[in-house]
C-alpha cells in the first residue's frame, strides 16, 4: 500500500469505517458502551505509537499526545507499558 495513498485519508474515516463494521458484525445484539469500548481499544496503542515515534521520550510524547508527563505515565502504568 502506498503510504501517500493512506496518508491522505483522515484519520476520523479509518474509525468511522471500523465502528461502521463493528456496528455490522453486531447487528443482531444491542451494542453497550460503545464510547467505553472504542477509547479502551484505542489508547494504547495511541500511547505506543506517539512512544516510539519520540524514541520513548515521554516528554516529547506526551508533549505530541498534548498531555502532561504525570498524566503520560498515569496511562502508560494503565496500560502495562511503564
Amino acid at each position: 500500500m502506498d503510504f501517500n495513498a493512506t496518508h491522505s485519508i483522515p484519520l476520523s474515516a479509518h474509525v468511522k469505517q471500523a465502528v461502521d463494521l463493528y456496528f455490522a458484525q453486531m447487528k443482531d445484539h444491542d451494542v453497550v458502551n460503545l464510547y467505553e469500548i472504542v477509547m479502551s481499544e484505542v489508547e494504547k496503542p495511541l500511547l505506543e505509537s506517539a512512544l516510539r515515534h519520540s524514541g520513548y521520550n515521554q516528554t516529547k510524547a506526551a508533549k505530541a499526545l498534548g498531555l502532561s508527563r504525570s498524566t503520560l505515565r498515569k496511562k502508560l502504568e494503565q496500560h502495562g507499558l511503564s
